[in-house]
């Protein structure tokens, strides 16, 4: 998660109506490192488009100033330079959840391994090629099995009073469940003034209901081809919804990397070991009831690796996937039955 590039006075919010189905408005803007865009059906809402765009960027801006890595006076940035923080709901909550994905992935996606991202070059940091030794010394002071359980919002809080195990102050990366985890506030936002039909683009997608044209909201899903730097110039095909209330968020190794001595080294990294993944898996596209856990659960598909994350899928009733890999360097897609893909 990246700080925002422009301040709000000059922040870009486009507001304009759509045709078909009712009155479809779309709010965009810059946040986290990127452009956002929020589509919603204002039909029957009592509140004005102007005031929903406000709320949108005050959620965009409580998000940033508390979980941003990048932005050095966020909570998070301050928690981790070793400052006591007083941290607020969203901190505590994101931990919270976090730490539930950390036990039900097994330790696969862990916001407490951010060191392990940073000596990789991924994190915070421009570091890469670790040695060994290196990755080991690390890999000690990483880990949610060795921090508390929870945080209390409002209650001091420091690096190092987090720690329950070792002596190394915790530091945190909630890059991996962010940018799902924000599309849902935003989505629970405006269903608490009566959206029902809505897409939420943050990054990661949160879609429900029905698009302008009273039809399931399509989504593209981008061929991992390294290179493939820009979503939609190169599809591998479009999700439909079936105007489900759900998140979509897909995870590859196509964007994140770099090449040293002839080979590649992804953004995906397995908490456990230390290392990049390397396996035939390429892409990971998961839909589940909330963005948050289509982030976190496309991220430990990507760490499983081809045959594990499919059996995982197939053993979720709650979870869709699809999966792009490469078999005897043929590029080959699997989907799981409730998958619909055109």
């Amino acid at each position: 998660m990246r700080v925002r590039e422009i301040a709000a006075a000059a922040l870009l919010l486009a507001l304009c109506a759509c045709s078909g189905r009712g009155r479809y408005v779309a709010v965009t803007g810059y946040a986290q490192g990127g452009t956002y865009s929020v589509k919603f059906n204002t039909a029957g809402l009592r509140v004005s488009k102007e005031s929903i765009a406000a709320a949108v960027d005050s959620i965009l801006t409580l998000v940033d100033t508390t979980l941003s890595g990048y932005n050095k006076s966020s909570q998070l940035s301050r928690f981790n330079a070793g400052e006591t923080i007083v941290p607020n709901r969203l901190f505590s909550d994101i931990y919270s959840f976090s730490r539930d994905i950390w036990e039900d992935t097994g330790g696969c996606v862990d916001v407490a391994a951010g060191p392990l991202f940073d000596i990789w070059g991924f994190g915070f940091s421009t570091d890469s090629l670790p040695s060994d030794d290196k990755v080991r010394e690390t890999l000690e002071a990483c880990g949610m099995g060795r921090l508390g359980d929870s945080i209390a919002p409002g209650v001091p809080l420091d690096a190092s009073s987090l720690v329950t195990e070792g002596k190394a102050p915790a530091l945190l990366n909630f890059n991996a469940v962010a940018q799902g985890y924000t599309c849902d506030l935003v989505a629970d936002y405006l269903r608490s003034v009566g959206v029902t039909d809505m897409l939420v683009d943050i990054g990661e997608i949160f879609c429900s209901g029905h698009n302008p044209s009273g039809r399931d909201w399509s989504i593209g899903v981008d061929r991992p081809v390294d290179g493939n730097d820009t979503p939609g110039a190169d599809l591998d095909g479009i999700w439909l919804s079936g105007g489900r209330s759900c998140g979509i968020v897909t995870s590859g190794n196509y964007r994140k990397y770099y090449v040293r001595d002839g080979r590649k080294y992804s953004h995906t990294i397995d908490p456990r070991t230390g290392f990049p993944v390397e396996d035939s898996l390429l892409s990971a596209t998961v839909v589940a009831s909330t963005a948050a856990a289509a982030d976190a659960y496309a991220t430990y598909c990507m760490v499983l690796g081809f045959d594990k994350a499919r059996a995982f899928i197939e053993s979720r009733s709650d979870l869709e996937g699809y999966l792009i890999y490469d078999a005897e360097s043929t590029m080959t897609e699997w989907a799981s039955g409730g998958f619909t893909l055109r």
